[in-house]
């Protein structure tokens, strides 16, 4: 009895070893692939690789940064030579480019696998005439086609603080995104700049890791639409006609009000998997939505804020001349609560206010939309982008 006991013993201290060994192996440098990161995980070693595109290197090339000479003239190299003559080659030659009206440039075309970590920009002109598009994997439509304000939270053109977790804005008029944006064969982005006259100036970086990719992990997708104004007693379309498996990740708004009196009693509804008239998940509105309360209001004021996953961080007000109409800028980012959908998702919010006698009134609102969502591809077709005068914030 006692050599079976001893027998036993060693065998599960053998198991235990093995178990040890096994956990150990896994946590050596190149079982983690460099993405998903936290404060958690940034200890980790990893076989991915880092590398970073800007004006300053095109194609993000080990050891190509900083090589513009002052005596380039190449499209889009050496602007800054001016600046830099008295101290030349490898003093911030080009730090950014200039994208005539009219014309699309090409940020960025990384092959894969890997992932868009972090972008980072400050585009000059109108936001709304500067159109981000995303593609993947040699994919002829793009998974992101969004005015460039709109991508960042910047719907109506003017600078607001934004501090959140997957994008921020910080003065003067710097645009970050750290959406995690895995892609396996390409990645492709470009700017247009659909402007009729002017220029605009570019100083960007755009941040990724070239890495494995798991099969479990979806494209991102982002889509803008605007509607103004809202049809009397008709609901908003954010998003329809996805089709596929997924989740829904995020919002922004840039809502202008037509009327006045509080104006966010809409409900969100999110109709998925084969619903038709009713939805799984109906919101009780939209203040209730972007995780305020209460009209967003204290003490008869409404209260900006920003925090990690939602935030009302842009409020303007009539200045008494030619801005007549209030106008908010609102995030709700799904990142611990992602709406995961099976077959297809349709997203819609109603336009809805108070108005005499305790009634709701449905509002004839200008809201513009973003939203933000991973789905496996291919992705159904975007409607087509509105036009330039349609776009312009007025």
């Amino acid at each position: 009895m006692q050599a079976i006991r001893l027998l036993l013993t060693s065998t599960l201290l053998l198991v235990f070893a093995f178990t040890n060994f096994l956990f150990a192996q896994q946590r050596t440098a190149g079982s983690f692939n460099g993405l998903d990161m936290n404060l958690g995980n940034l200890s980790r070693l990893s076989n991915a690789k880092t590398r970073s595109i800007s004006p300053e290197n095109f194609t993000g090339e080990k050891g190509k940064g900083g090589m513009d000479d002052l005596t380039d003239t190449r499209p889009n190299h050496a602007n800054a030579k001016d600046a830099a003559r008295d101290l030349g080659r490898g003093w911030k030659v080009n730090p950014f480019i200039r994208i005539k009206a009219g014309e699309t440039f090409t940020l960025a075309d990384v092959q894969g696998p890997g992932a868009i970590q972090h972008i980072w920009m400050t585009p000059t002109g109108n936001w709304r005439f500067s159109i981000l598009r995303v593609y993947w994997d040699d994919e002829t439509t793009p998974s992101i086609e969004v005015p460039v304000g709109d991508f960042f939270g910047m719907g109506w053109g003017e600078y607001a603080q934004l501090n959140s977790l997957p994008v921020s804005v910080n003065p003067g008029s710097a645009f970050n995104c750290y959406w995690q944006m895995p892609f396996r064969k390409r990645c492709r982005i470009t700017m247009e700049n659909i402007n009729e006259k002017d220029p605009m100036n570019l100083y960007y970086q755009i941040d990724y890791t070239l890495t494995e990719v798991p099969d479990d992990m979806a494209y991102f997708h982002a889509q803008f639409r605007r509607t103004n104004p809202n049809p009397y007693k008709k609901d908003i379309t954010l998003l329809e006609g996805i089709k596929g498996k997924g989740q829904y990740v995020g919002t922004f708004l840039a809502w202008g009000v037509n009327n006045n009196g509080w104006w966010g009693e809409g409900e969100i509804k999110f109709f998925m998997d084969g619903d038709t008239d009713f939805p799984t998940i109906a919101g009780t509105g939209t203040e209730d939505y972007f995780c305020g309360s209460y009209n967003f209001d204290r003490g008869g004021q409404y209260i900006p804020f920003s925090t990690p996953y939602v935030g009302l961080h842009q409020v303007t007000k009539p200045d008494g001349t030619y801005k007549s109409q209030q106008r908010f800028g609102m995030y709700r980012w799904h990142i611990m609560d992602p709406i995961r959908f099976e077959k297809d998702l349709r997203v819609t919010i109603q336009d809805l206010g108070w108005r005499s006698g305790g009634r709701y009134l449905p509002q004839m609102s200008d809201v513009s939309s973003t939203v933000f969502w991973y789905q496996a591809e291919p992705h159904a077709p975007f409607p087509k982008l509105p036009p330039k005068d349609v776009l312009e914030v007025n």
